[in-house]
């Protein structure tokens, strides 16, 4: 039976999304806050639109993330964030974001080989609600990017709309997307490739942070492609890439 006090009602509502997740201040205020901004950001990001901003000044934040599988809707989890942020084709050094997540769950052995990251480590770590609060007070207002998005979307989403009740609202572009226009006839788009292709140091691959410092070079090498066939706007490249 349904706990039908105040308490118990507002945390039914909170739970069928059927309330603000602000109002469970009355539950745990840090958590309560840390909701309230994200829904912020995600409303404000809906307002904002970047169409004109030209690709040589555009700020962007290329991101990453690594998790324990494929599949958010059937218990995989985020268990790292890393994001570097980006002006035009300029990596900015000294702005970078970097969180293991605390994923509530055993992390497969072939994740731990695969990313280095132990359950040990991740016990430790901030769990979900306050990484990723900390990823987007990060990114702001900025573009996101990132090589195969549709994984990093998913998750993404997922994570926003159990923390939360949003879901992204960012503009977003798919290195992989970039390079099957630039170079439709390759036979391979994985990240490895297209490193390889572009004489980029491969450092360590599957930790969120230096593959996104990897694929924020990879972009810097395809916006001067990108320039060579007069796209000068976000709106231009947006316009171009729908048609691929």
């Amino acid at each position: 039976m349904k706990d039908m006090r105040p308490a118990g009602r507002m945390w039914h509502l909170y739970k069928m999304g059927g309330i603000t997740p602000a109002i469970t201040s009355m539950f745990d205020v840090q958590s309560a806050q840390q909701m309230a901004f994200i829904r912020s950001v995600m409303k404000e990001q809906r307002r904002n639109s970047l169409y004109d901003i030209s690709l040589d000044t555009v700020e962007l934040v290329v991101f990453d993330l690594e998790t324990t599988g494929f599949s958010p809707y059937n218990g995989d989890e985020i268990i790292s964030f890393g994001a570097v942020a980006v002006e035009g084709d300029t990596i900015l050094e000294g702005e970078a974001f970097y969180s293991l997540v605390n994923p509530k769950r055993a992390i497969p052995r072939e994740i731990e080989a695969l990313t280095g990251i132990t359950n040990e480590m991740a016990m430790d770590a901030p769990d979900l609600l306050q990484a990723l609060r900390g990823f987007l007070e990060f990114v702001q207002k900025k573009v996101l990017v990132a090589h195969g998005s549709g994984h990093d979307k998913h998750f993404l989403n997922s994570a926003l709309w159990r923390t939360s009740k949003t879901s992204l609202s960012h503009r977003l572009l798919d290195t992989m997307m970039v390079a099957k226009w630039l170079h439709p006839k390759l036979p391979s788009y994985d990240l490895d490739t297209l490193l390889n292709m572009y004489g980029i140091e491969i450092s360590m691959r599957h930790h969120a942070l230096e593959d996104s410092r990897m694929t924020a070079k990879l972009w810097g090498c395809f916006l001067k492609e990108i320039r060579e066939k007069n796209i000068a706007t976000l709106g231009d490249l947006y316009a171009r890439l729908s048609h691929h």
